[in-house]
């Protein structure tokens, strides 16, 4: 037993290369401490942790590329807004820009509903008023027919309506005997 532990703290000593040399790093450390370094080398390759996203980078690079992550999680606009913003759209979003587009949208639908309305109220304006008017002309119609019922026999008008052919040879037969 004892020789056992002789040997395993002496390869542990041993010194090593980095696993990662062939990506670039340099460091050489005892075989004991390899595995701490590789928990930290930069250039350890990493999976991205944007889900949905297979890219594998390395560790040093993984800030970036989750940054420019295409992948990557969606937050809301820090200004605001509340638009949610991959890390792409978060470093060319403009707030104010798209307020003011899209308020200038919702002031040319307004402007178009009120013009529709204005269109529409004249309409019915028109309308009213050519109903008033008829309206005028059968109150005139019925105060005229009024007079002629009052002043004519009784039997007359229920014979003839005015404005009806009977009326029209009545009021001749009416001129002729006068």
């Amino acid at each position: 037993m004892v020789h056992v532990n002789k040997l395993r703290r002496t390869i542990g000593r041993l010194e090593v290369k980095c696993k990662n040399a062939e990506a670039g790093c340099l460091v050489t450390c005892p075989l004991a401490h390899r595995r701490g370094h590789q928990d930290s080398c930069p250039f350890e390759l990493m999976a991205c942790p944007n889900e949905g996203c297979t890219a594998r980078v390395p560790r040093g690079a993984l800030a970036e590329h989750s940054q420019r992550c295409q992948r990557g999680a969606q937050q809301r606009c820090p200004l605001g807004c509340g638009a949610a913003l991959g890390p792409v759209e978060r470093a060319r979003h403009n707030w104010y820009s798209e307020r003011r587009d899209a308020w200038t949208q919702r002031q040319e639908r307004s402007r178009t509903l009120v013009l529709g309305l204005l269109r529409r109220m004249r309409k019915v304006h028109r309308t009213a008023n050519l109903i008033r008017r008829q309206l005028a002309q059968l109150g005139d119609f019925l105060e005229d027919d009024d007079a002629l019922l009052v002043g004519a026999p009784q039997g007359e008008t229920e014979a003839t309506p005015e404005g009806s052919i009977g009326a029209e040879v009545w009021g001749a037969q009416d001129q002729g005997t006068l």
